[in-house]
């Protein structure tokens, strides 16, 4: 099993087209027949437990006190295979619509090492989103699809075994998806910080404008402000109530500008850790930009659209190989300093080279038929 997986995630790392079983046996020159191929993808049991254990080694040589935890989700578009309970329709929060694909939820480990000037970037846990639920929509009477679980569950269970798993980590970041109420209330009650980016229509008031400087909780009939609407002082976090929330937060407004010193918009983020600065802020939140590079990683290097896979377990278990293929390329960066783009570029190349070779080893083999 580990032999196939090996082979199997250097297929994925190597092919620049469709994956399937029938290329990977073809690669080999059918040392590994089609059907093994097949049963290892629809036999195997992969799950977060043999995630971890195949990433706990790496992180536990590079992780620190500090690390931060970083959740996102992504789309990974199918919209030409059969809809089942994995493969169906999503709202995807960028592109602001619908789109056919899986839903992939990642929790995402980066820590600074101390050892060395290394920045450990590694996916910890998954989570495929599985709308297993048939309901049609009174309105429209059409049938919908819902998962049993939401996203923001998802994230707390895996906060969750992440602390059983004695992970270490300081901080959660994640974007305005999981900036909910409830998903800060749990981070706390865990004793973990927060670094959320924040809807600019959230209702809050300035601790400064509650008697006893905020310290006691504000009622509903408080003046609520859209935090849009707030006059914050520049670069400085201040303390304010969120409406609905048991406990104040320190909010910063980031705001961005082009060459020419222009306002291009603005960013609200908030933490329940009150000894940050504003640069303390910035520098954290950027590094929630890994699981961005991790996702474009996944879709553009290491396959995990190009399986032509129907059925549910396979692909689980080819989603899951292929975010084995990125720590393969995320170690395969640390050793040679490249990035993930690099080291697929140097393969291409490499594969181009000896496609050209070929071809003119065929046309001087022929040359006397013209």
């Amino acid at each position: 099993m580990e032999n196939l997986l090996d082979f199997y995630t250097d297929y994925l790392i190597s092919s620049t087209c469709q994956t399937s079983a029938t290329g990977l046996s073809s690669l080999v020159d059918n040392k590994i027949s089609h059907d093994d191929v097949t049963r290892f993808l629809s036999g195997s049991n992969f799950d977060n437990k043999t995630l971890w254990q195949s990433v706990k080694p790496v992180v536990r040589e590079h992780e620190s006190d500090d690390a931060c935890l970083v959740f996102d989700d992504c789309i990974v578009d199918k919209q030409y295979t059969d809809e089942n309970d994995l493969i169906c329709w999503h709202w995807d929060h960028a592109k602001k619509r619908n789109i056919k694909g899986i839903n992939l939820v990642s929790a995402f480990y980066v820590s600074q090492s101390r050892k060395e000037d290394l920045l450990l970037r590694l996916p910890v846990m998954f989570e495929l989103v599985l709308k297993t639920i048939l309901f049609c929509e009174i309105k429209t009477k059409k049938k919908k699809r819902k998962s049993p679980i939401t996203k923001n569950e998802m994230m707390q269970a895996m906060i969750s075994q992440c602390i059983h798993n004695q992970l270490k980590f300081k901080y959660v970041l994640a974007d305005s998806w999981f900036a909910s109420t409830n998903n800060m209330h749990f981070i706390k009650q865990k004793k973990k910080f927060f670094i959320f980016d924040l809807q600019d229509n959230r209702l809050g008031i300035l601790a400064s404008e509650l008697p006893k400087d905020g310290e006691e909780k504000p009622c509903q009939k408080s003046p609520w402000t859209k935090i849009k609407l707030m006059v914050l002082p520049t670069n400085t976090p201040v303390k304010v109530w969120l409406k609905g929330m048991d406990f104040p937060i320190l909010l910063v407004k980031q705001i961005f500008t082009n060459e020419e010193n222009l306002k291009t918009g603005d960013r609200f983020l908030v933490s329940n850790d009150f000894s940050l600065t504003y640069d303390d802020f910035v520098t954290i939140y950027k590094k929630r930009w890994g699981v961005e590079e991790y996702h474009k990683s996944l879709k553009q290097n290491t396959g995990i659209a190009k399986s032509p896979t129907r059925k549910v377990k396979t692909q689980t278990n080819h989603i899951y190989c292929s975010i084995q293929a990125y720590i393969k390329l995320e170690k395969l960066q640390i050793q040679t300093k490249l990035n993930h783009f690099q080291l697929k570029a140097q393969i291409y190349i490499k594969a181009i080279k000896a496609a050209y070779q070929e071809l003119i080893n065929i046309k001087s083999k022929n040359s006397n038929l013209a």
